[in-house]
């Protein structure tokens, strides 16, 4: 039986989960990482969004950034001992309408816009496709409301299965307060991680260069964060609805 994470982004599920995937696979449980937004940008003038990120992650061209991205995440993935499939959807700063206009310029974050009406199903219809019945899924909560983690979500849901979910990190340190309310309804479980597991986790997440920047101060501010939030929760915690 596989456990599947559903990963919005290269770097959402070892992000997130990285210490658990370490736990599973190494206890004999085959373990995948699905990144959604995985494809190819489409070409185009680029926005300040898109050029100031860029410029933060030292990175290129926008297919050479997601090129770069790819090859991260399978570093990352390779450290934890899961393996990747990347689904043929666009990041949400670089999608576009059918005339070529950005979506979303000035930032990533929900409201979810009108013109993507069928983004989530065509989400849907993509997981669905590589999906088995015996296949145990993993999800994002959506905490810190990026668009593409909740449609991501949304999108898991539609396929009216059981659903584990899993704090999204670093939106949960970020913004704490949500993460109370988006479970209050819902059974929690609490994972032992150990210390091999909290050291892969941290050199997973290490295997996202162009991120670290973005998403903490350096890497040892990663690492720190990383063994605060374990420590905290005496492991690593996943929610399903009961």
């Amino acid at each position: 039986m596989r456990w599947i994470y559903i990963s919005p982004h290269f770097d959402d599920a070892v992000l997130s989960c990285g210490g658990l995937i370490w736990e599973q696979t190494h206890s004999g449980i085959p373990v995948e990482i699905w990144t959604v937004n995985a494809a190819d940008p489409p070409p185009g003038p680029l926005s300040d969004l898109i050029i100031r990120n860029h410029a933060n992650w030292k990175t290129g061209s926008s297919q050479e950034t997601v090129a770069m991205r790819r090859i991260e995440d399978q570093n990352a993935a390779r450290r934890v001992g899961a393996t990747t499939v990347h689904l043929n959807l666009v990041d949400a700063m670089y999608r576009r309408t059918g005339t070529g206009t950005l979506l979303y310029t000035q930032d990533v974050f929900d409201p979810i816009d009108p013109r993507e009406i069928k983004i989530i199903e065509q989400t849907a219809s993509q997981l669905a496709s590589n999906l088995t019945l015996h296949d145990t899924i993993v999800c994002p909560l959506g905490l810190g409301k990026h668009v593409d983690h909740i449609i991501t979500r949304l999108a898991v849901e539609t396929l009216d299965r059981p659903i584990w979910y899993y704090a999204d990190i670093p939106y949960v340190f970020k913004h704490e307060s949500e993460l109370a309310p988006a479970v209050e309804d819902m059974q929690s479980k609490t994972f032992f991680i150990s210390q091999p597991g909290l050291s892969a986790w941290q050199d997973g997440i290490s295997a996202y260069i162009s991120q670290i920047s973005t998403l903490f101060k350096d890497v040892k501010d990663m690492q720190t964060q990383i063994k605060n939030y374990l420590d905290s929760k005496n492991g690593l915690t996943l929610w399903e609805i009961t």
